[in-house]
């Protein structure tokens, strides 16, 4: 308990220089995995009902994967044990029994880039329900800074290829082990080969009115899908039979509002398969809506990779695409 209250002090100290802005000591660089995160919580707490409130929020399955795979590859460690150069992680989730009932979210508290979320109740019923409350906007730091992380990474090599510019009006930073497969007029194909199989980035623009209502919406993307598979993304002749993607018929994809370099956008989570044919994977589309172009944008990510995790392969193709700029 000692400890406990030793590193809440600390803590609070380090947020309240922070927030005066008066810390001026060097911050080294954070460290992790994508997606990697940091919970430090007593082991009573991580092992009762804390513990599982945590796991429900920060360990849940990623929607849209073909294998279930959780929200975050959770690093637990006792307060003890949170020292030296583990408190440069890059994400941090502190919980922790206290006199104080609250929740905070602070930036590079120990290194740079960094977030820490502390949350704290007077009791184990306060502190799962801060827990439920803030879950959603803690997540959401840490994505954006997974985010921005992944594409710092990958911005060290990009492609240099501006087919992207010249017939769509856009850039993607898009990192060099990627190369253009194919390009038509209205389709650009872009994919790098991974272990097992291929990532790959589509994008195409569709008309302005293509999407009619919001209650046929959902339909309106399979289809649009579809065609763009049955015109574009051809797999192998088997038997006689030439067979494309589709979308996976028998689940409905999950569709999420967003933006896209400032312009409204949908975001499409599903499973891709091959018509007559046993292969599929994940896909992340963005319908981006181009008001300026009198069009719907439509940038898409997916991959193939049988019996293999896709989380941050998935995760990778989205920093991607967030990347979108208009000209």
């Amino acid at each position: 308990m000692k400890t406990i209250k030793t590193l809440s002090i600390c803590l609070l100290v380090l947020f309240s220089a922070c927030k005066d802005g008066k810390e001026t000591k060097y911050s080294p660089d954070s460290i992790g995995a994508i997606n990697s995160l940091a919970v430090v919580m007593d082991n009573e707490l991580w092992q009762g009902e804390v513990g599982d409130k945590v796991r429900e929020y920060f360990a849940a399955p990623v929607v849209g994967l073909t294998m279930e795979e959780p929200l975050y590859t959770i690093n637990y460690m006792p307060p003890s044990v949170f020292s030296g150069r583990i408190r440069h992680t890059r994400s941090v989730l502190y919980v922790t029994k206290d006199d104080t009932n609250t929740v905070m979210i602070k930036d590079d508290v120990y290194a740079r880039p960094q977030k820490v979320a502390v949350i704290k109740g007077t009791n184990v019923q306060e502190i799962k329900k801060n827990i439920d409350e803030k879950a959603g906007e803690i997540i959401k730091a840490f994505k954006g800074l997974e985010i921005t992380e992944a594409q710092k990474r990958f911005k060290r090599s990009l492609n240099k290829q501006q087919v992207l510019k010249e017939k769509f009006g856009i850039t993607l930073d898009i990192p060099s082990a990627y190369r253009v497969s194919k390009q038509v007029d209205n389709f650009v194909w872009i994919d790098r080969q991974v272990p097992k199989g291929e990532m790959s980035i589509v994008v195409y623009a569709m008309p302005e009115d293509y999407f009619k209502s919001d209650s046929t919406f959902v339909r309106d993307i399979i289809t649009m899908r579809d065609s763009i598979g049955a015109e574009y993304i051809p797999g192998s002749d088997v038997a006689g039979k030439k067979n494309h993607m589709v979308s996976e018929p028998n689940l409905s994809p999950h569709v999420f509002p967003t933006e896209i370099d400032g312009k409204k956008a949908a975001e499409v989570r599903g499973l891709w398969e091959m018509s007559d044919y046993p292969m599929g994977g994940s896909y992340i589309t963005y319908i981006i809506n181009d008001k300026e172009n009198k069009r719907k944008l439509v940038v898409e990510g997916f991959i193939f990779a049988p019996a293999t995790q896709k989380r941050d392969n998935m995760f990778e193709l989205e920093a991607i695409i967030k990347t979108a700029k208009f000209q």
